[in-house]
C-alpha cells in the first residue's frame, strides 16, 4: 500500500462535514426510523468509499476499512460537540433532538470530544501504520481499552439513566461500535509483538530483585493498593452505602456520583467490579517475575482509564451538569488532584512495562516448558 491511501482516509473523514449538514437537512421532519435508516446508509457509504481508496492494492489488514469508517464517525462526533457548544449550527441539530438526545448531557458532550480528538488521532495513526506496513499493536491495544470503556459506560448509562425513556431507533447505530472493536481487539492481540533484545543475563539479574530493590515498581504497587481501596469506596457510594463518611464525600467532593443521568454510577461500578480485579492481578505481576501478559494488560487498562477519567472529570465540572451535582468550588483542587493521579498512574505503569519489560519476560526455560 502507498501512503496516499492513508491520506485518502484523512480526506474521507473530512467529508463528514458536508455529509452531516446534508444529513441534518434531509432528515428534518422525518420519522425516527427514517433517521436511523439514513444514518445506517451513511455508514455503509463511507465503508464503500474506504474500500474504493484501496481497490487497486487492498491492504493485508482488513481493519483498514474499519478504522477509516471510525475516523469518519469521529469527525461526526466532533461536529456534535462543537454544535453543543454553539460554535457551529445546523449540522446535527435534528439528530441530537430526535436521534440520541442523551448526547446533550455533560457526559455525552465530553465523550464526543474524546472520540473526535483522541480516537480520531489513533485511527489516523493506525491507518498510516497499515499503509506503511508497520506494527501498530501497542496503539491498537490502547485504543481497544479506550473505546470499550466508552461503550460499556455510555450505552448502559443511556438506558438506565433518566434518558432511558427517550431511547430511539437511532440507538441501534451504536451496534457496530460494540461488535467491531471486539473483533478488532482479537486481531490486534494476535499480531506479533515487538521483541525486546535483552540478554538472558540482564533478564535474570533484574528478575532476582525483589520489590524493595525496584523503587519504581514499589511506587506502582502502592498506587495499585490505594487505587483498589478508592475504587471500592466509590463503588460503595453509588450503591447507596449509608456510612456517614460516604455521605460527606458525596456532599463535599463528588456530588456528580449521584447524578440521575447514571453515567457516573455505571463508571464507578465498572471501576469496582472490573478494574479492582485488574489492580490485584497487576500487583501480582509486579511481585512475580515472568508475567509476560503485563505489558498488554496495562496498555488496555491505560486506554480505558484515560477515556474514563477524561469523561468523568469533564462531566463533573461541566456546565450541562445540574449545579447541585457539580464539584463544589472549594473542592475542585482536591477533586482534580485525586482524579488526575488516578488517571495518569495507569499511563505511567503501561509506559514502564513497554519500555523496560525485562522483569515480565519469560526465561528460555519457561518458554520451552510452555
Amino acid at each position: 500500500m502507498s501512503a496516499s491511501a492513508a491520506t485518502g482516509v484523512f480526506v474521507l473523514s473530512l467529508t463528514a462535514i458536508p455529509a452531516t449538514y446534508l444529513f441534518n437537512w434531509f432528515i428534518a421532519s422525518k420519522s425516527a426510523w427514517a433517521l436511523t435508516a439514513v444514518g445506517g446508509l451513511v455508514l455503509i457509504f463511507s465503508a464503500l468509499l474506504s474500500r474504493v481508496l484501496v481497490i487497486r492494492k487492498p491492504p493485508k489488514d482488513p481493519l483498514f476499512c474499519v478504522y477509516a469508517v471510525f475516523a469518519f464517525t469521529s469527525v461526526v462526533t466532533l461536529i456534535i460537540g462543537l454544535e453543543q457548544d454553539g460554535i457551529i449550527d445546523g449540522f446535527m441539530t435534528v439528530y441530537l433532538k430526535e436521534g440520541e438526545p442523551y448526547l446533550n448531557t455533560a457526559y455525552g458532550h465530553v465523550i464526543c470530544y474524546w472520540d473526535g480528538s483522541a480516537h480520531y488521532l489513533m485511527y489516523l495513526l493506525m491507518v498510516a501504520a497499515i499503509a506503511w506496513e508497520e506494527s501498530y499493536r501497542n496503539i491498537g491495544l490502547y485504543w481497544v481499552g479506550s473505546i470499550l470503556m466508552s461503550i460499556i459506560v455510555f450505552l448502559p448509562g443511556s438506558i438506565v439513566g433518566k434518558y432511558g425513556t427517550q431511547i430511539c431507533p437511532a440507538f441501534l447505530l451504536n451496534v457496530p461500535f460494540i461488535c467491531l472493536p471486539i473483533w478488532a481487539g482479537v486481531r490486534i492481540y494476535n499480531q506479533a509483538s515487538v521483541i525486546q533484545n535483552s540478554s538472558v543475563k540482564v533478564i535474570q539479574e533484574i528478575q532476582k530483585k525483589g520489590l524493595l530493590g525496584r523503587p519504581l515498581d514499589l511506587m506502582f504497587a502502592i498506587y495499585l493498593i490505594l487505587a483498589t481501596a478508592f475504587s471500592i469506596f466509590r463503588g460503595m457510594i453509588v450503591l447507596d452505602c449509608p456510612a456517614e463518611f460516604c455521605r460527606l464525600y458525596v456532599q463535599h467532593q463528588e456530588p456528580y456520583l449521584k447524578d440521575p443521568a447514571a453515567y457516573a454510577k455505571i463508571q464507578m461500578l465498572i471501576y469496582m467490579f472490573y478494574t479492582v480485579p485488574y489492580y490485584l492481578i497487576s500487583l501480582y505481576g509486579l511481585l512475580a517475575p515472568g508475567c509476560s501478559w503485563m505489558p498488554d494488560l496495562t496498555l488496555v487498562h491505560a486506554g480505558g482509564l484515560a477515556q474514563a477519567q477524561f469523561s468523568h472529570i469533564g462531566a463533573s465540572l461541566h456546565a450541562r451538569t445540574p449545579y447541585i451535582y457539580r464539584v463544589p468550588q472549594e473542592a475542585k483542587m482536591v477533586f482534580l488532584s485525586i482524579n488526575i493521579v488516578y488517571g495518569i498512574m495507569p499511563q505511567l505503569l503501561a509506559y514502564r512495562c513497554i519500555v523496560k519489560p525485562e522483569f515480565f519476560m519469560k526465561s528460555k526455560q519457561d518458554a520451552k516448558a510452555e
